[in-house]
């Protein structure tokens, strides 16, 4: 029987050998294999070194992060000595592997954190004999057994710690097996799956890797535990401890007042499940690609069993399926995207919506660098089901699962990318306008006889998204998305969708909730489909206002007119214009939802859309002349912005507002240059610092550098107080104080960010709030009931007002149609576009003026234009002509191209007017 001393003896004899075996220089390996010698084959000896260096450093890693427990310990490498300084567990791990290395000094004393290992000395896995202590022996060597805990993917490894050459075992060996065994059903971890992917690697044998990744895969409990995070002590993650009930909240939040379910945190560790799944990436995808999307789908299954009908699946743990399931590398298989993602989304559309919400939490703020994986993930699954699918009237792609599934999973990677990139406080907003329409006592009656096409109330019908209000979270807050919001467009899709069927989904799901709409979810709808979107709404309303009429002549009463219309002179058209709305705004504001027609005196032009056009571009061009004095122009810029000193009375801005929400529901393009913190205003939004980059790029440049500047002299370098100074339209200097007593108040470096926040705000907010608040009250008295905030982005809003900056005249060739005789073979149509290709930008918007009523490019680039060219008779001197609300061109069959090409400038250089041909 072996004596205390000669066990202790032992023992340390092993922990030296080890360090010496770990060393880069082998020359001991000799001594470290004793009477095993003959025994041990060299690859079980590779398995003890590893094993032994793991131990080593898992004990620095301890002996940095805890100490020894030793008052005064003099190892410098020690916690318990003081000399250490603090480290965060990953830098402890990167420091122990150091300390290996260089074999630094280790404390007698273990931590008394460190785990149990599998086996004791005096008992293996092996068919090992020997001969056992007293019970009194076996209590003083507890501390001693305690070691870290070994591979369990390898039964030998717990045999090097009783291969010494002091003891007096009787040792005997078996052969090792063939094939390593792996814990059946066990939770995944990163150390089995690098030991899975590098047996695979190195025996070319896969099954075990199949069999552990399809044991974990289609179980989602033993998945939800996979790659646990560890116990917290101290606010200190302890590796190689799973987390219970207890230690999941501290593991999820510091904060045991926060509802776990409520909290940002992952209960597993996203980063060990990363680096396992970059192990897998190493092995070729064919030895399990085919099994994992089988686990997958069948993981998805029973999530769904779980999750719809028997309940018993924790949030938490279908979060954590979820998470581990995204994270899987790219598997380079169809049946991946036909198969297990279409079944994960259909998973995930019955998360509750607090699951739903963490789940967006733990990929904005642990797994960033996988949203771009997964988002371009969901838009292949939509591409190919899209254009491999024959979609019919009876069968639309609102009625595809995989499509709709799809797109609503990718809501929660939405609202993660916001979550993910910069955010702005959601404090900042502008005050709600209330705006009171006269209501017709007869529409009551003209609700119950048109239900589904009357839009009243619609704004009430429209509730937000219950997972935004979950996330507290809004797009107007989103200053930068880690991916561009762009990213989230589905052409294939956009172009696919008959937007007359969706939208009727989308009216009837707001107040049935059972028919799908991608209006639901207009992230991935382009600006030109979703602007269609937008004209059914506005001319349903038009349509409805015109019901009213008929029924006030059915009933005798006496009918209002069925349209808002405008009779103005050229010569007065601002006069004429403001005034004529002003009287509709104080009679009846809902008659500014009917359609606009316009009628220039003395003029026969009929409007059926193009009058308006050019209405619009000339009040325009009045209105936001800096001469005119209600808008100044930034030079550096060039953008327009409100006069903070205007004589103009809240009643000129209020119609100003009033005419950019025309031209939108009208479905008109301005030729309009506010900067970009107009429309988020408009949207609801304040402005800051960072809306100065274009509103005044040189400003924004300076206070940038003053934020940046860290030298102590910031007060005598700037020489800023906080009393700023302005000009009025005459020029004159006008001081304003952003503090009181601001002119003895110095910026400093204590308080240059509360100065760049008070001068933003005074120059975005405060200085045009009159202004502005006219202006806003006015756009809403046309927009209130339209869903443009809740389809658009203040960046869409922008490009429905001034169209597309894509002159592609190409793109316009293509989609042209011809009438008359014509045809794209045509000489005179190929000499016209030849003519055309060879303008100037000027002249090429002097064209679409002709032709269309507006020199701007519609949403959607110059393929939307749909253009009509029409034979108008043979040769002749006439010049050519345009029927601008149809955009019809009629263009004579000139004989020549010289001919063609002056009749065709002259026409474009002197067009104003209209008249009956």
């Amino acid at each position: 029987m072996n004596s205390k001393s000669e066990t202790d003896e032992a023992s340390r004899g092993s922990e030296a050998s080890s360090s010496k075996t770990s060393a880069p220089d082998n020359t001991e390996e000799e001594s470290t294999s004793g009477l095993c010698s003959n025994t041990v084959t060299d690859h079980t000896q590779d398995i003890m070194k590893r094993a032994a260096a793991k131990q080593l450093i898992e004990r620095y890693f301890y002996q940095l992060l805890d100490g020894c427990g030793k008052p005064n310990c003099d190892n410098k490498y020690c916690a318990s000595s003081g000399e250490a300084r603090n480290l965060s567990p990953n830098e402890a791990a990167a420091e122990a592997i150091k300390l290996f290395y260089k074999e630094a000094r280790l404390c007698d004393t273990l931590p008394n954190k460190v785990p149990r290992t599998e086996s004791s000395p005096c008992h293996s896995s092996s068919s090992t004999t020997c001969n056992t202590s007293s019970a009194k022996d076996k209590e003083d060597n507890k501390e001693k057994e305690e070691a870290p805990e070994s591979n369990p993917t390898s039964s030998k490894e717990s045999t090097s710690k009783e291969m010494e050459p002091e003891t007096s075992h009787n040792v005997t060996h078996q052969e090792e097996p063939k094939t390593r065994s792996y814990n059946n059903g066990a939770p995944l971890t990163e150390e089995s799956m690098y030991q899975l992917c590098e047996d695979c690697l190195q025996t070319k044998v896969r099954q075990p890797l199949i069999k552990a990744l399809g044991e974990a895969f289609t179980t989602p409990a033993t998945l939800a535990r996979s790659f646990a995070c560890k116990v917290v002590e101290n606010n200190e993650a302890i590796p190689g401890k799973s987390s219970d009930k207890e230690s999941k909240a501290m593991c999820l939040s510091s904060d045991p007042d926060k509802d776990v379910d409520s909290v940002t945190g992952p209960e597993l560790d996203v980063a060990s499940c990363r680096r396992a799944f970059q192990y897998l990436a190493k092995v070729p995808s064919e030895n399990y690609s085919s099994a994992l999307v089988t686990a997958l789908k069948t993981l998805a299954d029973n999530m769904l069993i779980d999750l719809r009908i028997t309940k018993k699946l924790l949030m938490d743990d279908a979060v954590n399926c979820f998470v581990i399931a995204f994270e899987v590398p790219d598997l380079g298989c169809s049946d991946y995207l036909e198969i297990a993602l279409p079944a994960l989304c259909h998973a995930a559309e019955h998360l509750s919506v607090k699951g739903q919400a963490k789940l967006a939490r733990i990929w904005a703020q642990h797994c960033k660098d996988s949203l771009r994986h997964i988002l371009e993930t969901l838009q292949q699954l939509i591409t190919l089901r899209v254009i491999s699918t024959n979609y019919t009237r009876s069968f639309q792609v609102q009625d595809d699962e995989v499509v709709t599934c799809a797109t609503k999973f990718m809501k929660i990677v939405y609202y993660a990318n916001m979550l993910a990139g910069s955010m702005e406080s959601n404090s900042l907003r502008e005050e709600p306008i209330v705006i009171n329409n006269q209501q017709d006592p007869l529409e009551n009656v003209l609700g119950h006889l048109y239900p589904p096409t009357s839009m009243k109330g619609s704004k009430h019908a429209q509730p937000d998204d219950p997972l935004a209000i979950e996330l507290d979270i809004h797009v107007l807050d989103a200053r930068k998305p880690y991916l561009p919001f762009e990213e989230f467009y589905n052409e294939p899709l956009s172009d696919t969708i008959e937007m007359d069927i969706d939208f009727g989904n989308f009216k009837t799901e707001i107040s049935k909730g059972k028919k799908f709409a991608f209006l639901k979810y207009p992230f991935i709808l382009t600006v030109a489909t979703k602007s269609l979107g937008l004209y059914y709404e506005n001319r349903i309303r038009m349509y409805s206002e015109r019901r009213v009429s008929l029924l006030h002549a059915v009933v005798g009463a006496a009918p209002p007119m069925p349209f808002l219309r405008l009779k103005v002179r050229r010569s007065h058209i601002i006069d004429d214009a403001l005034v004529g709305l002003e009287m509709v705004a104080m009679e009846r504001a809902l008659d500014l939802k009917k359609q606009l027609v316009v009628e220039f005196e003395g003029e026969q032009g009929v409007d059926e859309g193009g009058v308006s056009k050019e209405f619009f571009q000339l009040i325009v061009e009045e209105i936001f002349n800096p001469d005119y004095g209600m808008f100044t122009q930034q030079p550096d810029s060039l953008t327009v912005w409100f006069n903070m000193t205007s004589f103009e009375t809240e009643a000129q801005f209020t119609l100003i507002g009033i005419v950019l929400g025309l031209a939108i529901y009208n479905n008109v393009i301005l030729a309009v240059n506010f900067p970009m913190v107009v429309y988020r205003k408009l949207m609801g939004k304040k402005g800051s610092f960072e809306d100065l980059a274009d509103w005044n790029p040189t400003l924004y440049n300076g206070l940038k550098d003053m934020l940046e500047y860290d030298g102590s002299d910031l007060e005598e370098a700037y020489y800023q107080t906080f009393r700023i100074c302005y000009q009025d339209v005459f020029g004159n200097a006008i001081f304003h104080d952003l503090k009181e007593d601001g002119d003895n108040i110095f910026v400093t470096q204590e308080n240059k960010k509360e100065f760049v926040e008070l001068y933003s705000n005074f120059l975005l907010n405060d200085s045009v709030d009159t202004q502005f608040r006219a202006f806003r009250r006015g756009f809403l008295m046309v927009t209130d009931e339209s869903p443009l905030a809740v389809l658009f982005r203040p960046e869409e809003v922008e490009m429905l007002v001034c169209g597309s900056r894509n002159f592609d005249f190409n793109e316009l060739e293509k989609s042209t149609e011809y009438d008359g005789g014509y045809t794209s073979d045509s000489q005179t149509i190929k000499d016209f576009w030849s003519i055309v290709h060879s303008l100037s930008l000027d002249d090429k918007r002097k064209l679409l003026q002709f032709t269309t009523g507006s020199d701007r490019v519609p949403v959607g680039g110059l393929s939307h234009l749909k253009l009509v060219i029409a034979r108008n008779g043979p040769d002749s001197d006439r010049l050519p002509t345009a029927h601008t609300c149809f955009n019809v061109l009629l263009l004579p069959e000139y004989e020549t191209k010289d001919k063609l090409q002056d009749r065709l400038m002259k026409a474009i250089n002197y067009s104003k007017g209209f008249g009956m041909l």
